[in-house]
């Protein structure tokens, strides 16, 4: 990934679009892991983003290698101290409900997220923005509180989606955007049916409908997806990649993410409050096994690190099962016998059960005994996430800043594992104030490895993700979701 200069400006025009008329219906399901919080309120906690992507747009989006490119925001530059950022906007572009888009949606949409009564976990990725000021209605700038030169990678953060000025209490249900779909009907819990936005500014999508259908267990999607009831499933693991190989009806894709998956252990609970059972925990692990066991190889050993593996800013630690060590930390720490653990997992990730079982086996032999409890995906994020003591997670990728802060910033909102640590802390302020690059790099790297001395998230491989879809979709590039361009997909 190239280092991003501060007076640079980036400009991209609109392409062509799709020629032909929209036609067809593209099905594709979501999770129901939000339960009764599941909306369409893009920066809120329960947003259900396999819809919100399709209906709202950001400012800067990720193009096909993960670097800022052109979304509703045209162009971008700083000053010399990174301080103030200017942002060009898109003219012409209107909502779903024919309004114009305008500097006054963006501070409206941002202003919204920084609001701390909002409680929006968005929150953490642009809080370095104190004021904006909108010249125009085709300009914006962002003046922030410390010199920040990596905003634009803060801005491609999938929930900053930009809503209409005003529409903050009724966009969990009306969905308004001015992406390449409208809204027809939301039902988190059935089926959200969506229609071709034939004003979007790239042109107008491929089909005409989509229809996005709540189906909250892995398994079942596996059973919708063989049974024609959707066309595209980016969850299939490994284990059930042997369905689709040589079936007809179907295509795969390979795409490495910096999605991960991993067992978080609170570290406000004891007795992983003990910085040296939580080393020990994950010393258990064995990252190249669960790499093979879970993934057929298809993933990058992450080293606990959240940071993505191709991102300017990844800190390369070594990790190597080290069971001895990890006896030795528990007997250090009082626990001469061992520790019991209760893992919380569910169907929701189809990896994560697996995950469990294979953690299970390894970490036995550091005289970690652990307890596997399976629980209703339905709620997953509401009822056990971030509740009990260990439980499995999974993140999609992230810029590194963003990852550090939303993940383990001891403020955040999301902060799973209750991480709480003034020194990681104060790296990650440090790091956004230097304007040098090299210096910023390994500010961010010491931070990384900060975390693998002391955080309680066992984080043992980033995901290469496993697209299958019907034989008849085209369109579906091969990057991580949050790339797709979804305008050009087709069912024909």
């Amino acid at each position: 990934m190239k280092k991003y200069l501060i007076a640079a400006t980036m400009i991209v025009f609109a392409s062509a679009g799709a020629t032909a008329a929209p036609s067809g219906t593209f099905k594709q399901a979501h999770e129901y892991g939000f339960g009764d919080k599941s909306s369409l309120d893009p920066a809120s906690r329960g947003r259900v983003m396999q819809i919100t992507e399709k209906l709202m747009s950001r400012l800067i989006r990720p193009d096909m290698k993960g670097s800022p490119s052109p979304d509703l925001a045209v162009s971008w530059s700083a000053n010399s101290q990174a301080t103030e950022w200017t942002l060009k906007l898109r003219d012409g572009v209107k909502f779903h409900d024919g309004s114009a888009f305008d500097s006054g949606d963006v501070i409206y949409t941002f202003n919204r997220v920084l609001n701390p009564e909002n409680k929006s976990p968005a929150r953490s990725a642009i809080k370095m923005i104190e004021k904006m000021e909108a010249p125009d209605k085709s300009t914006v700038t962002f003046k922030l509180s410390t010199p920040f030169a990596d905003l634009p990678l803060q801005l491609m953060d999938y929930r900053l989606r930009i809503i209409p000025e005003g529409s903050g209490n009724s966009i969990a249900s009306s969905g308004i955007g001015t992406g390449p779909f409208k809204l027809v009907k939301f039902d988190a819990a059935g089926t959200t049916k969506l229609e071709a936005n034939m004003d979007y500014w790239e042109g107008a999508p491929g089909v005409s409908k989509m229809e996005i259908i709540g189906i909250g267990d892995g398994q079942a999607r596996l059973q919708a997806l063989l049974g024609g009831q959707i066309h595209f499933e980016d969850k299939v693991t490994n284990q059930q990649k042997p369905m689709f190989a040589n079936n007809s009806k179907f295509k795969m894709m390979e795409v490495p993410t910096g999605n991960w998956r991993g067992l978080v252990f609170r570290t406000d609970v004891a007795p992983f409050t003990d910085v040296r059972v939580r080393q020990a925990v994950r010393m258990a692990a064995d990252r190249g096994e669960l790499v093979k066991l879970i993934m057929g190889g298809a993933a990058t050993v992450a080293c606990d690190t959240p940071v993505k593996p191709d991102d300017q800013y990844r800190a390369d630690i070594k990790c190597p099962q080290d069971i001895a060590g990890a006896k030795k930390l528990l007997s250090e720490a009082g626990f001469e016998n061992g520790i019991d653990v209760d893992v919380y997992v569910a169907t929701l990730e189809p990896t994560w059960p697996i995950l469990a079982e294979a953690y299970q086996q390894q970490a036995a032999k550091a005289g970690i005994r652990v307890n596997i409890k399976q629980v209703p995906s339905d709620g997953y994020w509401k009822d056990t996430w971030m509740q009990k003591t260990v439980s499995a997670t999974r993140w999609n990728e992230r810029p590194a800043d963003s990852a550090l802060h939303e993940i383990y910033l001891s403020t955040a909102k999301w902060n799973e594992s209750y991480y709480k640590d003034a020194d990681f802390d104060a790296l990650l302020a440090e790091a956004r104030r230097e304007l040098n690059f090299d210096k910023r790099k390994a500010l961010y790297v010491q931070a990384q490895k900060h975390l693998y001395s002391t955080a309680g998230t066992l984080i043992p491989y980033h995901v290469s993700k496993l697209y299958v879809m019907a034989a008849n979709v085209n369109g579906i590039d091969a990057v991580e979701n949050h790339s797709i361009r979804w305008h050009k997909v087709t069912v024909k």
